[in-house]
């Protein structure tokens, strides 16, 4: 599902002196079936696009594109549940979304909420579970009670146990150990190419990011400071510190070995792969 910005702004508060501009004219595509990375830092839009593609808040001007759904100000969603069916959310922390005492429960929760039938909610569960891998012995687990890495998969179980056709996964990385973002990873790719699944990460981690990701957005005061293939967008080493972007540290070392001895390593996404490289030219 792909998702367009056009010509997009929000305020909170608008039309008060206590007005916050949080969009300005943002115009964006968000590709279909690929892994898109909106970064910035704080106050920079990124919660305000979330949360505008979920239906949750409306464009002060311009229109967001969410598939078949069009949202505009002062124009109500007439199926918001349906919007609602399209998108699924894994929050930064897991709890925020649990409510139920076993993980069965709490992944039959989405499916009971959108009134599936009673066999297809026991199929999709145990399914869901699988997909993250995470066995069925998990089921009448306390959710609350599992580990960091075991409740993020927990949670995006129980997004994908209703199929959503866009999920979006907000600073998916954080408190993580190094095994727990490497399995994340690993998932976050197979539902892209195995489940086709279009993927929307907010994170400030880009050097995880760069890891998985195809496409970013970068936004800067409510306005994008650049967006597009991952590689070429931080290529723009100079631009991007000037304006305050962490850049991935793989990309600031690639960027040094050419500066010094002439030579460009390529466009490299592990570390593992680029020591890789550089071993095969020396």
């Amino acid at each position: 599902m792909e998702i367009v910005f056009e010509n997009v702004s929000y305020s909170y508060l608008a039309g008060t002196p206590l007005q916050v501009d949080a969009l300005k004219d943002i115009s964006t595509t968000i590709k279909s079936n690929e892994i898109n990375a909106i970064i910035g830092p704080s106050g920079s839009g990124k919660s305000t696009m979330i949360e505008m593609i979920n239906g949750l808040i409306l464009p002060t001007k311009g229109i967001v594109h969410v598939g078949k759904h069009r949202l505009r100000n002062n124009i109500r969603i007439v199926n918001s549940n349906r919007l609602r069916f399209d998108i699924g959310v894994v929050f930064q922390n897991p709890e925020e979304q649990f409510f139920c005492k076993t993980v069965k429960k709490e992944i039959e929760f989405g499916m009971k909420y959108f009134e599936y039938k009673i066999d297809q909610i026991e199929k999709r569960t145990k399914d869901a579970l699988k997909m993250v891998g995470l066995d069925e012995s998990f089921l009448n687990r306390d959710p609350f009670k599992l580990s960091g890495g075991e409740k993020r998969r927990v949670a995006i179980a129980s997004v994908l146990a209703f199929n959503p056709e866009v999920i979006i996964f907000d600073e998916p990385t954080n408190g993580l150990d190094t095994t727990s973002k490497d399995m994340l990873i690993k998932l976050i790719k197979l539902l892209k190419t195995k489940y086709k699944k279009t993927i929307i990460v907010v994170s400030h981690d880009v050097d995880t990011l760069y890891k998985f990701v195809d496409n970013v957005i970068i936004l800067s005061n409510g306005r994008i400071l650049s967006e597009g293939n991952k590689y070429e967008v931080f290529k723009n080493i100079d631009y991007l510190t000037e304006n305050g972007v962490k850049v991935p540290q793989i990309v600031e070392f690639i960027d040094k070995v050419k500066n010094k001895t002439g030579k460009y390593l390529g466009d490299i996404d592990d570390i593992n792969d680029l020591i890789k490289e550089i071993y095969q030219n020396v």
